[in-house]
């Protein structure tokens, strides 16, 4: 029997360059991006946007939707630049939203460069996966929310205690705006 079956071909990726993981000096030099995952009380998917500035771990954002495509990405990142400035670089895995061509283009016509870590090496963002955990622990496993809105007002009030309150071993024991 020969059966006309398509072949699946791998998406292949561009090379990516290892790189040791550099503390950057000053804030502003490098932020980290990164996606979780996690389920309403109704059992509705939801999907947060992590980004953390790697020079003292402070939260920059944590956006929470149902979806979270390349252009809401790009739309929370110009909302952070007007607040905060522009980063030198942003870190961030492969993942579809990542590796879109709008985030490409509109990193370049902002001259930010967008640095992909390897495939299947977290470690090369461990800045922003350590803070995953810390959040996967201390707020998502912790409670259980009825709607996005709640988990929003929560998320912002976890985000101010962390970055304000929370002192933090990496850092002497000092907050990240302390820091």
């Amino acid at each position: 029997m020969k059966l006309n079956l398509r072949c699946k071909r791998k998406k292949r990726l561009p090379a990516r360059v290892k790189e040791p993981l550099l503390r950057p000096i000053y804030p502003n030099v490098t932020w980290s991006m990164d996606f979780m995952h996690d389920t309403l009380e109704c059992g509705k998917s939801v999907r947060t946007l992590n980004i953390i500035d790697d020079f003292n771990r402070e939260i920059l954002n944590i956006t929470i939707d149902t979806s979270l495509p390349s252009s809401r990405v790009i739309a929370q990142l110009k909302q952070l630049i007007e607040w905060r400035g522009k980063p030198e670089k942003i870190r961030v895995d492969n993942g579809p939203e990542f590796i879109a061509m709008k985030l490409k283009f509109w990193c370049e016509e902002n001259e930010i460069k967008l640095h992909y870590i390897q495939p299947g090496k977290p470690t090369q963002n461990s800045l922003v996966e350590r803070f995953n955990r810390t959040f996967r622990g201390e707020f998502l496993d912790v409670y259980l929310f009825e709607n996005i809105i709640q988990m929003r007002n929560y998320a912002e009030i976890w985000m101010w205690m962390y970055n304000n309150e929370r002192p933090h071993s990496a850092l002497q024991y000092l907050t990240p705006r302390d820091f």
